[in-house]
């Protein structure tokens, strides 16, 4: 029964990552990793695939490895969660009736997220083959 539960959990995390791809105010590496934890419990197939995969792979390698993150992974989430602040600030401005801890709420879990990122160790660099 819990199997099915992992793999469920899978596929969902799967799924919402890569709808993430397509709108910045969801995290695709986050569900992308949590996807992986899962199928590694759940769906041995999915693991391998996603251990496989093109673009997937290496940040999910290095994270099971060392915890590591990328720099461009890094600076990637950065720029996502500047954007996302941004839009925020100006839905904040454009609607008065706006609560301001709707706005100053998610900014600050974006700050922390980005200091706890940024303290990640990188990746070892590969030698060119």
């Amino acid at each position: 029964m819990t199997r099915w539960v992992w793999w469920l959990l899978a596929y969902a995390s799967l799924g919402v990552g890569i709808v993430g791809i397509f709108l910045p105010v969801l995290p695709t590496t986050v569900f992308v990793l949590l996807a992986a934890y899962a199928a590694a419990r759940g769906s041995r197939r999915l693991h391998r695939w996603l251990l496989r995969h093109r673009t997937f792979g290496p940040a999910i390698r290095d994270w099971q490895r060392h915890g590591a993150v990328s720099r461009r992974a890094k600076w990637s989430a950065t720029l996502a969660m500047l954007g996302s602040a941004l839009i925020l600030l100006a839905i904040m401005t454009r609607f008065p009736a706006h609560r301001w801890w709707m706005t100053v709420l998610p900014i600050a879990c974006m700050a922390i997220v980005g200091f706890w990122l940024w303290r990640r160790p990188e990746p070892a660099q590969q030698p060119p083959s």
